[in-house]
Order: structure tokens, then sequence, then C-alpha cells
């Protein structure tokens, strides 16, 4: 039974994480685009790990490099928190974007 129980423990983490997005690119313009990523505002924007994966895509993007635009909070999400049906945890996701062009 105390296996039974590890891997379910293991799976519900599993699908928590798979739950949040990490940095995605919302807008692909022939020269540029805009990435969106979550962050804690106690951690801040600079120290989200999803900063680096927001980077990646950018670099991805335009290898010959890029120039911000502007950064800022954007629209964020509501979520739950937990898969369980009739659970009424909501997280608030908060959202950085950044806009970005190619040189």
């Amino acid at each position: 039974m105390k296996s039974w129980s590890s891997l379910t423990i293991l799976g519900l983490f599993l699908t928590l994480a798979g739950c949040g997005e990490g940095a995605i690119m919302v807008k692909d313009a022939e020269d540029g685009g805009v990435v969106v990523y979550p962050y804690r505002p106690e951690q801040g924007t600079l120290l989200s790990s999803f900063r680096k994966e927001a980077m990646h895509l950018m670099e991805k993007k335009c290898p010959g490099g890029y120039t911000t635009v502007r950064e800022g909070e954007t629209k964020g999400r509501l979520r739950q928190a937990s898969p369980i049906a009739g659970s009424s945890d909501v997280v608030e996701e908060r959202r950085w974007g950044i806009q970005f062009q190619c040189k």
C-alpha cells in the first residue's frame, strides 16, 4: 500500500508541474516577436527560471542578435491549483512579456 501511495503522490506532482507553461512566443513576426513567461512577484522577473527560456526563444528566432523594444507585465491567467474536481484553490499566474526585434 505504501508504494501505491508514493506513486499516486508522484503522479499528482508531475501533473501539477505540467500545468504551468514556460516561456512561449505569442507573436511571431518576420523581424521579431513577443515572448511571455510566468514569474513570481517575490522572485522578480529577472530571476525567474523561465527568463532563460524566453531568451533562448529570442536567440533562436534572431541568430544575428536582437534588440529589446519593450518589456513589462502582461495579462496573466487564473488556473486551478488542484486537479481534484470541486477544489476551489485558484492560483493567479503573473506573466512578463518581452517585445523584441531582430538586428
